[in-house]
């Protein structure tokens, strides 16, 4: 198979969206191209018999998706619960986390303990492959409720972990033992530690995350930034620290004549596994350092295999040894980098500008991720590209090695430590003001949402072809094949507005109101409320809600700018979340009523209107009509703005916190007032939704955004049955998540993110 484990490769994957997707069309496709490069010779028939042995391997070996267990079965769990601890051991100020194998049933559990404030307490019997006693109860994790929210039960059951343990004290959890690994991981945790005694705490977080795979102490601010500009693969070792480590060691124990160069391979053979632990165990790492391994084997015993085999070998071997590796974003970002730049070998070896190759190998590198970089994070910096070629060699010729030099003198008592220390602290935070000064004039995000599988498929099909054209000196081709490529992500950014489809989003924030409303074609996207997280005790705002849940839908929408920003009233579970999305989002006009006062400094730029009972805002052509308030109620619930509107052949009345009071004189004002769909008052509490006022309304369907076991004990059991005897229809973010109607002209249909059930 030598020249052809590339194709064994592409079988596993195959196999693999096989089984993800269940549609038979990618074992077609496969079984087809196998076809034709068999007939065309460029396979013989033992490529083609290893090719389909693998296939059929690979279908039997990956595991399919589990089922999730029900609340009954977690809820009959026997108590106590006998495991092994298989996971490093994730202590942090805030929580302690590690997974547990269970005895009986083999299921992996996590098990998470939340220390209070300034609590003292012990862990040093949790160790890597200790027998431990638990007392507590199986949970199936958190899911997402909204679309683009970070699914944390779907990303545990990509690891095989279908339930959790929340451990109320350290008590309840007695352990004895530990495996050899635990030492390593020791050794980790001992140099992590002495890390941040010996440096700053800007150069430690520095070092921990560039050698050690432990980015959890530096600063959010600038994970994010690296993230927002693909710069995130530096922070996480990878192929390009491995070898500038090897580089390291050859120099050191070659150049200098410590061992010999025999000697120094099968040191190189037997410390990488050794560095790889050490430095987290990440997908990435691991890649790096089986190839090196590989290589030098083969170097040792005259095989000639090619880098792309040693590439796919890799592959291969890491997937049967945990096959659920596949899903890790950092898996897949590696793999596919290396190959996209092995691809493209020849085409890089042109130029002997190292500038231009930087410039090209950037190109490849962010061209071949831009489909995940989608479906992840829902957002591409085009100029991404321009900065990495300034970031990528700074850290590999100065920053990286830098940091590998320091470790080692961090453990002895040299005096010269501090004043590296010192000097890299100087020049590192002068780039990183760079960097952020460069976000700040060329933040020109596409923001498109995600992939579909169609299209991430044609995507890498044209990527590829028109690689291999500019690798075959076939330029021209490869420029037309280029041009269909943006096309492509051309027609995906005018998707929308193309689309006669829109849609009413009742997003579920918790005990607060976020409504999106996206018109057809893109002509408009108003938000009715944006409420956040807020702490009782000072009142201060959290951006959580934002972070976690707007933003990420927005993005998957493909969403940059807000026509308009309605706030009904002045609550914080209504308006938390304004001053963020003005700060991020293109809002072009904030709605408020009469009486608002204006205090939010972020503001001060934005175009604010005041609106009143009996205005009809017009907002791109769409209208909505304003019922309420009529007076100053010197009350912010009652001056809450009550809009009424048209969308999608039904008519929607939406409502704030308005009480029963002032729902009576709505409806004596507008005594002919009806509406399909009701946004209910106050979360379902009980000072709104009265009998009279839901008589006349008479909704078809009521809309209830309220918090899954929430303080106020919202909404009403008398609310919730005073809908139900008007036989209306009720969707309540607590009990479905996130609440979608999708129209097209004068039809639609709703939708929830968690299966619909009827509480009754």
């Amino acid at each position: 198979m030598k020249g052809y484990w590339h194709i064994v490769a592409f079988t596993a994957i195959c196999a693999i969206l096989f089984i993800h997707y269940h549609h038979f069309l990618f074992i077609i496709v496969f079984l087809i191209w196998i076809g034709i490069l068999y007939y065309l010779k460029r396979l013989r028939k033992l490529h083609v018999i290893v090719s389909l042995t693998f296939l059929v391997f690979f279908l039997l070996h990956y595991p399919q998706t589990s089922t999730l267990p029900s609340e009954e079965e977690t809820s009959v769990t026997p108590n106590p619960i006998y495991g092994e601890i298989i996971s490093p051991i994730d202590k942090t100020d805030k929580k302690v986390e590690f997974i547990l194998k269970e005895s009986i049933t083999g299921e992996r559990i996590v098990v998470i303990y939340f220390p209070n404030e300034k609590e003292q307490f012990s862990t040093h019997f949790l160790k890597y492959g200790a027998t431990c006693i638990v007392n507590g109860k199986k949970e199936i994790p958190n899911e997402g409720r909204n679309p683009g929210e970070f699914d944390y039960r779907d990303f545990l059951k990509k690891q095989g972990i279908d339930v959790q343990i929340t451990l109320s004290s350290m008590n309840h959890i007695h352990c004895d033992g530990f495996k050899f690994l635990d030492k390593l991981y020791s050794v980790r945790s001992k140099l992590l530690a002495n890390i941040q005694n010996e440096l700053t705490p800007f150069s430690a977080s520095w070092l921990n995350s560039l050698v050690l795979g432990d980015d959890s102490s530096l600063d959010d601010e600038s994970v994010q930034l690296f993230r927002k500009w693909g710069l995130s693969h530096i922070i996480a070792i990878s192929g390009t620290h491995v070898s500038i480590l090897l580089t390291f060691m050859y120099f050191v124990l070659i150049k200098l004549s410590i061992i010999t160069k025999e000697k120094a391979q099968w040191f190189v053979i037997f410390f990488m596994p050794i560095y790889a632990i050490l430095a987290g165990g990440e997908p990435s790492i691991w890649r790096a350092s089986i190839m090196a391994i590989i290589f030098i084997l083969f170097l040792k015993t005259k095989g000639k295999y090619s880098v792309t085999d040693v590439l796919a070998i890799v592959f291969i071997l890491l997937i049967v040894w945990d096959p659920l590796l596949i899903y890790h974003v950092g898996f897949q970002f590696s793999f596919l980098v290396t190959f996209s730049i092995l691809l493209s070998g020849r085409w890089l070896s042109i130029d002997k500008n190292p500038f231009m190759q930087a410039l090209k190998i950037s190109f490849v590198a962010q061209m071949i991720i831009l489909p995940l970089q989608f479906n992840y994070f829902s957002f591409f910096q085009p100029l991404s590209i321009i900065l990495n070629v300034i970031i990528i060699p700074y850290f590999s010729l100065f920053v990286i090695p830098f940091m590998y030099i320091l470790l080692p003198l961090t453990l002895l008592p040299f005096p010269i430590v501090k004043f590296l220390d010192q000097a890299f602290t100087f020049i590192h935070q002068f780039v990183l003001q760079f960097i952020f000064w460069f976000d700040k004039i060329a933040d020109t995000p596409w923001v498109i949402g995600t992939f579909s599988i169609s299209i991430t498929c044609l995507y890498f099909i044209l990527f590829l072809i028109m690689m291999m054209e500019v690798e075959w000196n076939e330029s021209i081709k490869g420029f037309k094949i280029g041009i269909l490529i943006t096309l492509l992500l051309f027609l995906l950014v005018a998707k929308p507005y193309l689309s006669p489809e829109g849609r009413v989003t009742m997003l579920d924030i918790g005990q607060g109101d976020a409504y999106i409303i996206e018109l057809p074609y893109r002509k408009g996207v108003i938000m009715i409320d944006a409420g956040a997280t807020f702490s009782f005790s000072d009142g201060t705002v959290s951006e959580n809600i934002y972070k976690r849940i707007i933003k990420p839908y927005l993005y998957l929408q493909g969403i940059q700018k807000v026509d308009a920003l309605i706030l009904t009233h002045e609550d914080l579970d209504h308006v938390g979340s304004a001053p963020f999305i003005v700060e991020e989002m293109d809002v072009d006009r904030i709605y408020v009523h009469a009486y608002y006062e204006i205090e939010e400094e972020q503001w001060k730029d934005k175009k604010i209107v005041k609106v009143k009972g009996s205005d009809v805002l017009n907002i791109k052509g769409h209208p909505f009509h304003v019922l309420g308030p009529l007076k100053n109620a010197n009350d912010p619930n009652e001056n809450s703005v009550v809009l009424f509107t048209e969308i999608g052949g039904l008519t929607w009345l939406f409502t704030g916190d308005m009480g029963i009071e002032t729902e009576k004189n709505l409806i004596k004002n507008y005594p002919n007032l009806k509406a399909d769909v009701l946004k209910v008052g106050h979360h379902g509490s009980n000072t709104s939704t009265g009998a009279e006022f839901l008589d006349q309304i008479n909704p078809k369907v009521a809309l209830i955004s309220v918090g899954k076991n929430n303080r106020y004990g919202h909404p009403s059991d008398e609310i919730i049955q005073r809908i139900k005897d008007n036989e209306t229809i009720i969707f309540r973010t607590d009990e479905h998540g996130a609440v979608q109607y999708h129209f097209k002209g004068n039809s639609g249909t709703f939708s929830t993110t968690l299966p619909y059930y009827n509480s009754e």
